[in-house]
């Protein structure tokens, strides 16, 4: 069967010289079995027409207005396994750098959780200069993946970088991002987030901070790679993400006993949640009364979740934990990573605890082995982006050592 049956593919044309050139990307997608649908902006009819389009990719072309809204943005971002912008103009790429959605295509582009693929297409000067330079670079860190043009002679006359890639070298990378996705499909993935609560009577409890927030960043993200993904949280007041299931615990004793009835089966264990070190060593079945200045509760240690899995000898996924630190940042992961049998941890400095545990941005630093990795402050739905990104990576390249 070809990578791309049943694949479904927008392609957004704009304005640029380059258009005719689609009728050819759209012809091979189809060959390869794609189901292909196209958003024409208003100046890519200057230089292609629909009618030609229409014969080609055998849907309707779609264009800035839908009659009777028959078709909504939303419908089309959902629809789409991949979106892709060929050719993509100076001013398509700095409109979804800015976030601007003033027409079909570019709201599509901000609706859909499906990959996004732009392909640059423009004059030399333009292409180089320090403005479309900065909206690309951005675009990557966005998630977007750049098909980066060519060198050759130009439309204008000028020969420089700026031709749009060649159309079967656009094919055959699309087709490799499937494959690749394919293979990724039936991951396993496992993720803790949020905090736990250590009840000490009916109306009191013990926890920290945590919001949870990264945890379900990183589920959303894994989910768009992987139909496997499981989210075992602490109580927390967050939307479980789409094509995830969600699993609600309270205690750590109660996450403790979800995590190890599956971890058998999975692929990749993240434990982001913030477990409570310690738990109530007698729990009062009655509200404790205020009857003296002083009361004394004892604590006993909680289980150490990530480091059971860590230490298992059958069935041992890869293990990648947190390690949220007020001092001693690396020294502290460092020394976890040995004692946890850890193969990744992402450290972050958690002193100011307003601006890491209930804001939407972060900061994080990879260790593994004797390789470190910085991620700078940033949104934390970009991070865990990123950091599943990595994650497989490390994944995949762990596995290749232990096969070889």
């Amino acid at each position: 069967m070809k990578i791309l049956f049943k694949k479904n593919i927008i392609l957004g044309i704009t304005g640029g010289v380059a258009a005719y050139k689609t009728i050819e990307i759209i012809k091979k997608l189809k060959e390869e079995g794609a189901s292909v649908r196209v958003i024409l902006t208003k100046s890519a009819n200057l230089f292609v027409t629909k009618c030609t389009l229409r014969v080609v990719s055998g849907l309707p072309i779609l264009e800035n207005f839908v009659k009777g809204n028959s078709i909504s943005h939303i419908k089309l971002a959902n629809w789409a396994d991949l979106v892709i912008l060929a050719p993509a103009t100076a001013n398509i790429i700095a409109k979804l750098s800015c976030g601007i959605a003033d027409d079909l295509l570019t709201l599509v582009c901000l609706a859909t959780l499906s990959k996004i693929i732009i392909v640059p297409s423009m004059n030399r000067n333009m292409y180089v200069s320090k403005s479309v330079q900065y909206n690309i670079k951005r675009l990557e860190r966005f998630g977007m993946k750049i098909f980066y043009p060519e060198i050759g002679r130009q439309a204008c006359g000028c020969f420089g970088i700026g031709r749009m890639m060649n159309t079967q070298k656009i094919v055959n990378l699309v087709i490799k991002y499937f494959h690749k996705k394919n293979n990724y499909k039936n991951l396993n993935f496992m993720i803790t987030a949020g905090p736990t609560r250590e009840m000490i009577d009916p109306v009191r409890f013990i926890s920290n901070f945590s919001s949870g927030k990264m945890g379900f960043f990183l589920a959303e993200a894994a989910s768009c790679i992987s139909k496997n993904v499981i989210l075992i949280s602490g109580p927390v007041n967050l939307p479980t993400p789409k094509r995830v299931k969600r699993i609600n615990v309270i205690s750590a004793l109660e996450m403790q006993k979800e995590v190890m009835k599956r971890i058998d089966r999975q692929n990749i264990f993240i434990g982001c949640a913030a477990v409570s070190d310690y738990r109530i060593q007698k729990f009062s079945k009655e509200k404790i009364k205020k009857n003296s200045n002083k009361i004394k509760i004892n604590f006993i240690k909680n289980p150490d979740i990530i480091k059971s899995i860590g230490h298992l000898k059958k069935n041992r996924p890869y293990v990648v934990g947190f390690a949220a630190e007020t001092c001693n940042i690396e020294k502290n992961a460092i020394k976890k990573i040995k004692e946890k049998k850890l193969d990744l941890i992402c450290a972050n400095n958690v002193t100011n605890f307003s601006k890491n545990f209930s804001c939407n941005k972060n900061a994080l630093s990879l260790i593994w082995k004797n390789k470190k990795k910085n991620f700078p402050y940033q949104k934390k739905s970009v991070l865990a982006k990123k950091l599943i990104k990595e994650i497989i990576k490390n994944y995949e390249k762990k596995n290749r050592n232990s096969n070889s």
